[in-house]
């Protein structure tokens, strides 16, 4: 008997990604979050592709990650992906030891961080057909002018 399977703790139109042990502090990790949150998931990734900053390349695996969940685990459309949610949390900092003049030492934290990307499906919305007809209102009043 295997085990009960456990109940999905995400919807059916997400799915998510999970790095862990990232070499770089959470507050810098959480920079390269912000950019991509909220954006449509190829429009994230361009920015991550052409960004200056190095633990960009780390996330843009990430985001990939969670489009190949979505589209592989959950059949879900990759076109109508958004980056709906990218946080950031701590993970173990390595404590090392710099030695300083006089045998005194100054500590050195060097902090891991750990990555998580929840992608959702959403489907275009039509444009509302209020923004036409103001057009052509706009046209009678300039011909009634003249």
């Amino acid at each position: 008997m295997g085990k009960p399977s456990h109940e999905r703790r995400l919807p059916n139109n997400e799915a998510q990604a999970v790095v862990r042990s990232l070499r770089v502090s959470p507050q810098k990790l959480n920079l390269v979050a912000g950019m991509i949150r909220g954006k449509k998931v190829d429009k994230a990734l361009a920015e991550l592709e052409f960004s200056t900053k190095r633990i960009a390349v780390d996330v843009r695996k990430c985001v990939l990650s969670a489009v190949a969940n979505a589209e592989n685990n959950h059949s879900l459309d990759v076109n109508d992906l958004v980056v709906a949610e990218a946080y950031v949390g701590k993970n173990l900092t390595l404590k090392r030891f710099h030695a300083r003049g006089r045998g005194r030492g100054a500590s050195i934290l060097k902090p891991f961080a750990q990555l998580t990307v929840v992608v959702r499906q959403v489907e275009e919305e039509k444009k509302p057909k209020a923004a036409k007809k103001a057009a052509p209102k706009a046209a009678k009043k300039t011909a009634e002018a003249k």
